[in-house]
């Protein structure tokens, strides 16, 4: 396959390197510096400023660090073309941030007003993930979920919750900074999150390009 042909990801890593990260057992050489676009940044500096603003914005901010880290392979090489992050986007779910790639959102961080923190610092995360990667026999069958492999990914059994969505699609929700955390580094949860965001920034470029906030991606990859 000419390299012309190529979407995604596979224009920068063959598939034994994709395999590697996901299995943890490569590191991937990313570029030292970032592409940018100045005018787009200032774009979203005022929503960026108003996070700050927010309770929970350190623990946003650390979390995405993370998630940077851990969770997007070569993130500085594929930043906005194939991933982007969204800072307080208009939607109905009011979230503080939200991963997107290709059409699919990844990873959404939101306030949660259901703890004792409140609306003074509560926080809940979203996860879209491979239904198949938490079903017993690895099949995309919701009756074989396996609710107790998904409570060993978090602090305490309450601290998660599912939906089911289209064909091979499963969204956990993650209450709580502490389980948002333990969800990121478990290793079978961890996995999962690559696997997925391997599946989607494969499928071409990313479709929230004009969404991107280069502020929030500063602390996600480390500037």
């Amino acid at each position: 396959m000419s390299a012309r042909s190529l979407k995604g990801l596979r224009q920068f890593l063959d598939a034994e390197q994709q395999s590697g990260w996901l299995e943890g057992e490569t590191t991937l050489n990313d570029i030292d510096e970032r592409s940018e676009s100045l005018e787009h940044r200032f774009k979203y500096v005022a929503r960026f400023e108003k996070l700050l603003r927010r309770p929970q914005a350190q623990e946003v901010l650390e979390i995405l660090r993370l998630y940077g880290k851990t969770c997007i392979p070569i993130p500085r090489a594929t930043e906005r073309y194939y991933w982007s992050v969204s800072c307080l986007p208009s939607t109905s779910d009011k979230p503080l941030v939200r991963v997107n790639a290709s059409w699919m959102e990844l990873f959404t961080l939101l306030p949660d007003p259901s703890t004792s923190l409140g609306a003074n610092g509560g926080l809940r995360a979203r996860f879209i993930l491979h239904l198949s990667d938490f079903t017993a026999d690895g099949s995309p069958e919701p009756d074989h979920l396996d609710e107790a492999m998904l409570a060993q990914c978090v602090e305490q059994p309450e601290d998660v919750s599912h939906f089911f969505w289209k064909a091979d699609t499963l969204g956990v929700k993650v209450r709580g900074a502490a389980s948002i955390r333990k969800f990121l580094a478990n290793p079978h949860s961890l996995r999962a999150i690559r696997r997925f965001n391997l599946t989607h920034m494969n499928r071409g470029r990313n479709a929230y390009q004009a969404s991107h906030c280069y502020s929030v991606a500063d602390h996600m990859l480390g500037d």
